[in-house]
């Protein structure tokens, strides 16, 4: 399983808009092109006080990886759909891929309240 977490530093005062764009518009996207996203939302703490998230994705290989965000990112659905709106709020982000058992997937799912 290869496991791709994406840091976003954000823009003053644009989390909460962000992580909705994220969680209601981005996701549901994603999924539709065969993209799963484990988790999404704000970081806990503040990194010198900026305004910070995260996506955590799921791919069954590098390969399918880059097959499947090829096709998202190219997409029209996502160039118009939320794309906009989530770049706009995006100062840098940063991503690591790494290679992980299942478990560890489905360990990092958020709880519910």
């Amino acid at each position: 399983m290869i496991l791709e977490i994406r840091t976003y530093r954000l823009k003053p005062g644009t989390i909460d808009e962000f992580v909705r764009l994220m969680r209601q518009e981005a996701a549901p996207l994603l999924a539709r092109f065969g993209i799963r996203v484990v988790a999404a939302g704000a970081s806990l703490v503040r990194e010198d006080g900026h305004e910070e998230a995260y996506l955590i994705r799921a791919f069954p290989s590098l390969a399918v990886r880059d097959e499947r965000e090829e096709a998202f990112y190219g997409s029209d659905a996502w160039r118009d759909g939320p794309r906009e709106a989530i770049l706009s709020r995006i100062e840098s982000y940063h991503t690591v891929v790494l290679e992980t058992a299942e478990q560890s997937v489905d360990v990092l799912r958020p709880r519910r309240s």
